[in-house]
C-alpha cells in the first residue's frame, strides 16, 4: 500500500501544468473516499434525476418543443452530453492529454490506497448503507438517461428540432416551437 502511495505522489510532477488544476480538487475526493464507504459522505443526486426515477414517462407541462428542450437541457446538466451529441473540441495538446491521464492514474492510486486499509470493505459498505446509496445513484442516472431518450423520441414525433430531438434529426418542413 505504501508503495502505491509513493508511486502516486511521484507521478504528480508528470501531470503537467494544465492537468494540475484538475488534480487539486480530485486529490481531496480521492483521499476522503473512505468517508463514502462508511456512509459519512454521500454523492448528491440532482432533483431532475430523482424526478426521472419517480416517473420517467411524465409528459405534464411538456406540450411544446421549447419545454421538451428545456427538460432535456436539465437532464444534460445532470448527466452530461448524450451519446448523439458530438464531443466538444477541447483544444488540448497531446502533452496536456497525457498529463490529464497521468493525474487520473495518480488519483486512482491514491483512492485505492486510501480505501485498501478498510478490512472487509464490502461488508462495511453494506452495513453502513453506502452500497445501497451507490445503487440508488446508479438507478437515478439510468432513469435520467431513459427519460432523456424518451423525451427525444417525443420531440421527434412532434417534429421538434434539437435539442428537443436527437442531434441528427432534421424536422420535416420546419420545426414546431
Amino acid at each position: 500500500m505504501r508503495a502505491v502511495l509513493i508511486i502516486a505522489l511521484a507521478s504528480i510532477p508528470l501531470a503537467g501544468c494544465g492537468a494540475m488544476s484538475d488534480f487539486g480538487p480530485g486529490i481531496g475526493a480521492a483521499a476522503t473516499a473512505p468517508l463514502e464507504d462508511f456512509n459519512l459522505r454521500r454523492e448528491y443526486i440532482p432533483t431532475v434525476l430523482l424526478q426521472a426515477e419517480a416517473n420517467p414517462y411524465d409528459l405534464r407541462n411538456l406540450n411544446r418543443c421549447s419545454t421538451i428542450g428545456a427538460e432535456i437541457a436539465r437532464l444534460n446538466e445532470a448527466l452530461g452530453p448524450d451519446m448523439d451529441e458530438p464531443p466538444a473540441p477541447d483544444g488540448s495538446t497531446l502533452g496536456e492529454r497525457a498529463g490529464d491521464a497521468a493525474s487520473r492514474a495518480a488519483l486512482d492510486a491514491i483512492r485505492d490506497a486510501s480505501t485498501d486499509f478498510i478490512p472487509g470493505r464490502g461488508w462495511v459498505r453494506r452495513l453502513s448503507g453506502a452500497e445501497q446509496h451507490s445503487r440508488h445513484v446508479q438507478a437515478a442516472i439510468q432513469a435520467g438517461r431513459m427519460r432523456r431518450a424518451f423525451l427525444k423520441g417525443i420531440g421527434m414525433n412532434r417534429n421538434c428540432a434539437p435539442p428537443a430531438a436527437p442531434a441528427w434529426f432534421r424536422p420535416r418542413g420546419g420545426s414546431r416551437r
